[in-house]
């Protein structure tokens, strides 16, 4: 829970170090696995999901979810699924399908949209325009997995305009056979539905945030984009596990910081801002940047910064529009707003 507070806060690396404080484990590496690793080819992993895409009709990917890297890159897919005949996106996290009216994501939108790399995804897929719904059942293990399907393969009934981009939490994306759930939401669809889903895994590969307890093909690989790896035979490499599995693995490179932002913020359109010092009266502060007209209406943030003091890195990074900026002391009360237009 403290890992997804942090997330929801726009903390990225404290979110991983909360996480690896529960979890953190230090795997190793045989010498034969390690020579076998290394031939292993990294391929773009946007261009070869996008490709593969034509001739699917389902897509399901899993996050992490203190990890809001997994957003931003499936946000980072949207265009081009919706492109190759995609119109619907399916969110576990929604409490309902009220964003397909209002196009942005609120507070009472879902529990983990609330951070803001979900917000923008949730924004981005409803400009393009993708029809959201949610998927989410109550019960937990096996009667969780069968409520999802259901709810997945019921929306699909009435809903036939176009193919399907279904996003979930860990390892509701497995095919196989799970240890207590039997099969998972994904390979429930796919009994549901007579179609077998395209399936893809952000989580085993996910960065640390020590080196040491990342996985060992990740310190191998180096990449500067997010890959996905082939081997001499073209084959794609898909995790050693047979029994519960994904089609493929996405592997992220690690995080670089850039004036103290993760450099995967930096996507295509946005542009750095700067906050004056003179718009800060008081330390600390948390500087939130919304969308022009969301704030009055509970939306959720595009960017959060916190400021300890006036000597900390000062930048948001905000996609072209008109934002407001809220500025909030540790009291929570605004000490300052003021409207931003970002070129």
């Amino acid at each position: 829970m403290g890992a997804t507070f942090y997330s929801i806060s726009g903390q990225y690396n404290p979110a991983l170090k909360s996480w690896d404080m529960t979890f953190g484990r230090v795997k190793k590496l045989s010498t034969a696995d390690s020579l076998r690793f290394t031939k292993l080819i990294p391929v773009n992993a946007k261009d070869y999901i996008l490709k593969r895409s034509f001739s699917e009709q389902i897509i399901i990917i899993n996050e992490a979810h203190h990890n809001a890297s997994h957003r931003t890159f499936a946000s980072s897919l949207l265009q081009g699924l919706y492109d190759n005949g995609y119109r619907y996106l399916g969110l576990e996290t929604l409490a309902s399908d009220s964003v397909n009216t209002t196009k942005f994501a609120a507070l009472n939108s879902g529990y983990y949209s609330k951070e803001p790399e979900f917000g923008n995804f949730i924004y981005n897929a409803l400009k393009i325009g993708f029809k959201l719904f949610p998927y989410e059942a109550e019960g937990n293990n096996k009667q969780r997995e069968i409520g999802e399907a259901n709810n997945i393969f019921d929306f699909m009934q009435k809903n036939k305009d176009g193919k399907y981009f279904i996003y979930c939490g860990y390892q509701h994306a497995y095919e196989g056979v799970h240890k207590s759930w039997e099969k998972t939401m994904a390979g429930r669809l796919s009994d549901l539905t007579g179609i077998n889903p395209f399936t893809i895994d952000q989580t085993q590969f996910s960065e640390k945030s020590n080196p040491k307890y990342n996985e060992p093909l990740l310190r191998l690989v180096n990449n500067t984009i997010p890959v996905v790896l082939k081997d001499e035979n073209q084959a794609i490499y898909n995790g050693e596990d047979k029994e519960l599995y994904t089609d493929i693995k996405i592997i992220h490179p690690i995080t670089k910081y850039i004036k103290g932002r993760p450099d995967w913020m930096l996507t295509k359109n946005r542009k750095w801002y700067k906050i004056p010092v003179c718009e800060v009266s008081e330390y600390p502060v948390l500087i939130f940047a919304y969308r022009k007209g969301e704030y009055e209406q509970k939306g959720i943030p595009a960017d959060i910064i916190e400021l300890k003091t006036s000597k900390d890195n000062r930048y948001l990074i905000l996609d072209k529009g008109e934002y407001e900026i809220v500025i909030k002391n540790k009291e929570y009360k605004v000490i300052n707003r003021f409207e931003k237009t970002i070129r």
